[in-house]
């Protein structure tokens, strides 16, 4: 049980932690800054948050738990504006989609008090944004990545473990870097994908038309095009060098099956989709695979 946790960020993901933490009793009490003070006052209205603070400094005034649910892009300011309150039995995370970039920002804002932070992906999240959209539930059953480091205080790291899987999840550790190259990957691209194919068709003069007739399968392959551009600029931009390395890879693999298809090779073709489809039948989210 906590006392106090301090949300740093209270839309979707920071409300949604705020709720689940009191949800499953682990926290006394919620108080709660975002850069707009509506968001703030909407959090406290809807029972998300507490106390409302003036201040991301004000926030972490007396909590033992933290969580800064801001844009990765804010992350080194927001922990410099709290740095004096840190203490060693302070427990300080993220929700970011990255983390190498995240962990530098961290030890850059905190430096010798950089032991209390533990970097935090929960792999969740929805197309819309805003605290009313906050649930209890959103993180229940899904995988939380923590990425310590050297300097992450061991204490602070069972407390983090401790805490995302009483909320129901599934923890798993990893070094930063090895995070983004496997993000870019699975998250990142396939973001990027979406966004810039919604972009190509609607790009042509025929366009509403094309729309007009797209079905279930443009419907879930563009569903990630939904989500807040503001939070995925950051993204993109935060891991650029591992996400246009994927991209690069992609090219290879679109260019192959182009190349297929312009000598009319059905077999080479058939191979490439036979093994796409059986690999995404044997799929299984959060699973892990050994590899020889």
């Amino acid at each position: 049980m906590f006392e106090q946790l301090g949300l740093i960020g209270c839309g979707l993901m920071g409300g949604s932690f705020a709720l689940a933490m009191k949800q499953a009793g682990l926290v006394q009490r919620v108080v709660g800054y975002s850069k707009s003070p509506t968001t703030t006052e909407r959090a406290r209205q809807l029972g998300v948050i507490d106390v409302e603070a003036p201040s991301a400094l004000l926030a972490v005034a007396g909590a033992d738990i933290v969580l800064l649910a801001v844009p990765v892009s804010a992350t080194e300011a927001t922990l410099k504006a709290i740095r004096h309150l840190v203490t060693p039995q302070m427990l300080i995370m993220d929700v970011g989609s990255t983390k190498a970039d995240v962990v530098q920002a961290a030890e850059s804002a905190l430096r010798d008090k950089v032991g209390s932070f533990v970097p935090a992906h929960p792999i969740t999240g929805r197309e819309v944004s805003g605290v009313e959209h906050a649930e209890a539930e959103l993180y229940s059953g899904r995988q939380v990545i923590l990425t310590p480091t050297e300097r992450t205080l061991t204490v602070q790291l069972q407390r983090a473990q401790e805490v995302w899987t009483q909320l129901g999840c599934r923890v798993t550790s990893m070094a930063p870097e090895a995070h983004d190259a496997a993000f870019a990957a699975v998250s990142h691209l396939p973001h990027l994908l979406a966004f810039t194919l919604v972009n190509s068709i609607t790009g042509q003069e025929q366009a509403d038309t094309f729309l007009s007739l797209a079905g279930p399968g443009f419907r879930d392959f563009t569903r990630i095009a939904a989500s807040d551009p503001k939070v995925w600029r950051d993204i993109f931009l935060s891991n650029r060098d591992e996400l246009l390395h994927q991209a690069g890879l992609y090219r290879q693999a679109l260019e192959r099956i182009e190349h297929a298809m312009r000598q009319s090779d059905a077999q080479s073709i058939e191979d490439m989709l036979t093994f796409a489809s059986e690999t995404r039948k044997h799929w299984r989210m959060g699973a892990q695979r050994n590899k020889k």
